[in-house]
């Protein structure tokens, strides 16, 4: 309550929680709100992933997590129980949970890629 007696709404956070990737070996890092596909995410920070399908069947993006956790927007995403085990993702139907490091060494920047006139 305030001195004239009004009620205080409690405060909620209205931001998202985001979380930090890190695309190693390069060290390079973007957020994600965990919404979001990795391999969106990404892009959306200018950094490029591997990719074709986008729908975790064709396996052009497959990278290996380093650390944290995901999970899959689809229920049967391309990889098999060894790989897994391995720690390898599709971050084209992957959603973070915790802050992430992938090593994808395939990864390169949006100003790196020449673009035609």
């Amino acid at each position: 309550m305030t001195p004239s007696g009004d009620s205080i709404a409690p405060q909620t956070s209205a931001q998202p929680l985001l979380f930090t990737i890190t695309l190693e070996p390069f060290g390079w890092q973007f957020t994600s709100d965990g919404q979001s596909s990795l391999l969106e995410a990404a892009r959306h920070a200018g950094f490029i992933l591997p990719s074709s399908c986008r729908n975790g069947t064709c396996r052009t993006c497959l990278c290996q997590l380093r650390s944290g956790q995901i999970r899959y927007q689809i229920e049967w995403p391309g990889v098999s129980i060894d790989e897994k085990k391995e720690g390898l993702i599709l971050p084209c139907v992957a959603l973070a949970e915790s802050s992430l490091t992938l090593f994808a060494p395939a990864a390169t920047t949006i100003a790196t890629i020449s673009r035609p006139f």
